[in-house]
């Protein structure tokens, strides 16, 4: 583990992040970190529906990546865009298809 995972009262880096409860993301207008103030997204909902694809692609590409190597707070962010972008595309495909062979036998 690593230093930080140590250190009382750390935990996760999705509990950190303000705009994460567990389970769902807490949404703003445009996302701005709160210790720069830097732009780390554009509001999931203001996105077309191929910039929503190609984002989800892209955070899915670099997933195992930030996972392993990235800083605590790259990973917080990683978590917290991935369920924003995750939520709105469910939101707009409520009735997605599935496919069967993706099913567990009963």
């Amino acid at each position: 583990m690593t230093e930080s995972a140590h250190r009382s009262g750390d935990g996760s880096p999705e509990q950190r992040m303000p705009e994460w409860d567990g389970d769902h993301v807490h949404r703003t207008a445009t996302v701005i970190s709160e210790a720069d103030g830097e732009l780390l997204g554009v509001d999931p909902a203001e996105l077309g529906d191929d910039d929503l694809i190609r984002e989800l692609q892209s955070l899915h590409r670099t997933r195992l990546d930030t996972l392993r190597h990235a800083a605590d707070s790259a990973l917080a962010n990683h978590l917290r865009r991935t369920a924003e972008l995750e939520t709105e595309y469910l939101a707009r495909h409520p009735g997605r298809e599935v496919d069967p062979h993706r099913l567990r036998g009963a």
